[in-house]
Formats: C-alpha cells, structure tokens, sequence
C-alpha cells in the first residue's frame, strides 16, 4: 500500500493478509481493564492474531516511549503473551517486539 494511509487502512489490508493465511484474527477487540474485581477502563486493541499476539497498528514519523507502554499495558490487561508494534512510518516498516513477563 505505501506510506501516508490511515492506520485503519493498514489494519484491513492486514486482516485481509492473516485471512489468505489461515489464521484466526480479530479487530478492534475489547480490552477491559479490571481493578480489585471492577471494571475500571475499556480500550480496543487494533488487532489479535490467534488469541496469541496484540498486533498495535502506527502511521507516525516514529513510535515513542507512551506506544510500546499502551501495548505492553493491552498485553498486562489481557495476558497475551506478545504484542508487536507495526509502524506504517514516512519510508519504511518499522517493527518492536515486546513479550509479556508472567
């Protein structure tokens, strides 16, 4: 697709791309954030692959600091054991890995 989209842009071309694959994926999927048995945040992770892997979708000059904090949180909320940030930037695909600690 190139550079410049929207990052839902990308998310349907990748549901499309898992889809030809073979696996199982779900977009904008409820995170819900509990605290001493409450509810206390609602958030939506861009895609899940396989109940496996958050996948958090970025078209910006470059990820930040607060990006991989917001999906090592998603991956805390929800106990998937790895995330990747795919960042969709102004020349090239940038990707970071972070794996959840249990």
């Amino acid at each position: 697709m190139g550079f410049g989209f929207l990052e839902s842009v990308y998310e349907k071309c990748l549901m499309i791309e898992l889809k030809k694959v073979g696996l199982q994926a779900e977009e904008q999927a409820p995170i819900h954030v509990f605290y001493d048995g409450e509810n206390v945040g609602d958030f939506f992770a861009d895609i899940i692959v396989e109940g496996k892997v958050i996948l958090e979708l970025k078209s910006v000059r470059r990820v930040i600091r607060a990006h991989e904090v917001q999906l090592v949180n998603y991956l805390k909320a929800t106990q998937t054991p790895v995330g990747l940030i795919l960042n969709f930037g102004e020349e090239k695909v940038e990707v970071k890995r972070k794996v959840l600690n249990l």
